[in-house]
């Protein structure tokens, strides 16, 4: 079933647990991750970016919210890194419960300016918005165009910044990147940092780059106040990675129920154990 974003994410915080916002490239991903949540009883949001939306076309959307609709499970589907108004406002149309504008690379005002523009214009058909305060780091392939390097949230800010735009969630940078981390580099996440944005704005927040983290980390971040967690490339790493497998043991094979069977359950495999560890898993029961 199709539910509020707002709906789905206040009932996470309210009970401590972290759904997980996978970002569905193709349609293999949208069925995976719908069949997995309905295996596990597990609420799920699918997460667009505007880049698969480039590659997908809008008309995806209609397949999008049919297979939300007609899930047993509570799902929400949500736009990733809205790049401005415009980017919120085509996916408000196209039927999306709720958007992210990440104006998070601007100076801290014109972010508020930016966000709470897209805010008003949301709101007004009960749409919820996610904004980004601080920057999170990106690696090569990840899709995001913003700063390697992370600026962290500031916890005085992020109170300001919550009052003056009516956001609804907030992503917050607390040492995580998004993408795979690179050989070498390893994850600085600052729980105490979360514990301190929790306190001062006590709303769902929202972590970015949920891939290739050490387990206790996001389980203490989804304990501090984490509702969403995004999930994009651990999965899809182990779809291609398996699916690239398939194409060297089995080379004359081209038709898709031969070629990509596999690789879906490799994707689902990495659901399964996400759902999981961000606790989800028979949560669904608490949806009405």
């Amino acid at each position: 079933m199709l539910i509020s974003t707002k709906e789905m994410l206040n009932v996470a915080y309210q009970n401590n647990f972290g759904v997980g916002a996978y970002n569905i490239g193709n349609s293999e991903f949208v069925k995976a991750v719908i069949e997995v949540a309905e295996e596990l009883n597990a609420p799920a949001i699918l997460q667009i970016h505007p880049l698969e939306v480039e590659l997908l076309t809008n008309d995806f959307m209609t397949y999008v919210k049919e297979a939300a609709q007609n899930a047993k499970v509570p799902i929400s589907i949500h736009l990733d890194h809205g790049r401005d108004a415009k980017d919120c406002i085509q996916a408000i149309r196209n039927g999306y419960t709720s958007v992210m504008i990440d104006a998070s690379h601007l100076p801290f005002e014109e972010n508020i300016r930016v966000t709470k523009e897209v805010v008003d214009i949301a709101h007004q058909v009960g749409v919820s918005v996610e904004a980004e305060l601080g920057t999170i780091g990106s690696n090569k392939g990840s899709g995001e165009t913003t700063t390697a390097e992370a600026l962290y949230t500031d916890p005085s800010q992020a109170k300001q910044f919550v009052d003056e735009t009516g956001v609804d969630f907030l992503a917050v940078a607390i040492g995580t990147i998004h993408g795979i981390y690179p050989k070498g580099k390893k994850p600085n996440i600052q729980i105490d940092r979360l514990q301190e944005i929790r306190n001062a704005v006590d709303m769902p927040l929202v972590l970015h780059g949920g891939s290739d983290n050490p387990e206790e980390k996001i389980q203490a971040a989804v304990e501090n106040g984490i509702a969403k967690v995004n999930l994009s490339s651990d999965m899809k790493v182990a779809f291609y990675n398996t699916f690239k497998e398939t194409m060297i043991e089995m080379p004359d094979d081209y038709e898709p129920w031969i070629i990509t069977p596999q690789a879906t359950e490799a994707a689902k495999k990495v659901l399964r154990d996400k759902m999981h560890l961000f606790e989800s898993v028979n949560k669904a029961s608490l949806y009405v």
